[in-house]
């Protein structure tokens, strides 16, 4: 969840505004199809996050490279994870039972437990992707995004046995404990400011399918309306040429004065 919350935020950072309503292609070439043994998060997943953000955008996704205008290539920079665990105490250790056991005449010497008023544990994940537009044809530059780079974390915490406390920017800085979220009074946040650009882990309806499929078959039949339209006036110039040539043909010639 670390690293696609990360991948998420950093594919958010992209503003494919000015592709809109163009017919786009995502070139995947530059990035790896190698995928984790014990992660789902690969080039697959930035893939459809890239392409879930372009039809957010208004882009006309292409699936053929030669149907579309522009060419949107896609690289990774970065894409990894980290842990670390503090202990604010006195950590557990198998010191003296390890220096004992080398001993045959000393005693078994268990180990020292874990003695501590305090712990946590902290996980990083990190995305960086960077992406450029050019036009198929030309091939000339039009767009570049630069580094969109998104950290993502999550901490638990225990204090003198009670936990965990958890936090992070995976639970969109809540403050939970024990798997629940924890409602408390003086530590509400003011809600996040919009700013216009539709988030990944954001739900939102484009349109209903009800809706969709009505306005194709409206534009359907005016389409075809327009045709048929069209090959009448062009049925009906065509009849009028015909008759025009019919009259001119069937007027005898004036015949010639006698002299």
């Amino acid at each position: 969840m670390i690293l696609s919350d990360a991948v998420d935020r950093s594919v958010d950072q992209l503003d494919l505004s000015p592709l809109a309503d163009r017919k786009v292609y995502l070139d995947t070439a530059y990035m790896s199809p190698a995928k984790g043994t014990a992660t789902f998060v690969n080039s697959e997943y930035i893939t459809s996050a890239i392409r879930q953000r372009m039809m957010a955008s208004g882009c006309l996704i292409q699936d053929k490279r030669e149907s579309a205008d522009y060419i949107l290539e896609a690289r990774v920079g970065a894409l990894g994870a980290d842990s670390l665990e503090v202990t604010y105490g006195i950590p557990s250790s198998t010191g003296l039972t390890q220096a004992a056991s080398l001993l045959s005449s000393a005693p078994v010497v268990p180990s020292i437990p874990e003695v501590s008023v305090g712990k946590r544990d902290g996980k990083i994940g990190i995305a960086k992707v960077v992406v450029y537009a050019y036009h198929r044809e030309s091939g000339m530059p039009v767009w570049q995004s630069g580094h969109a780079v998104a950290r993502s974390d999550a901490k638990d915490s225990w204090m003198f046995g009670v936990g965990p406390w958890t936090r992070g920017s995976v639970y969109r800085d809540e403050l939970r404990f024990a798997g629940g979220n924890l409602r408390l009074p003086f530590m509400n946040r003011s809600p996040k400011v919009r700013t216009g650009n539709l988030e990944i882990a954001e739900p939102h309806n484009f349109i209903h399918p009800a809706v969709l499929e009505k306005q194709l078959a409206d534009a359907k039949a005016a389409e075809e309306a327009r045709l048929a339209e069209t090959a009448a006036a062009a049925a009906a110039a065509e009849a009028e040429k015909v008759k025009q040539a019919s009259h001119s043909e069937a007027t005898p010639a004036p015949a010639e004065p006698a002299k």
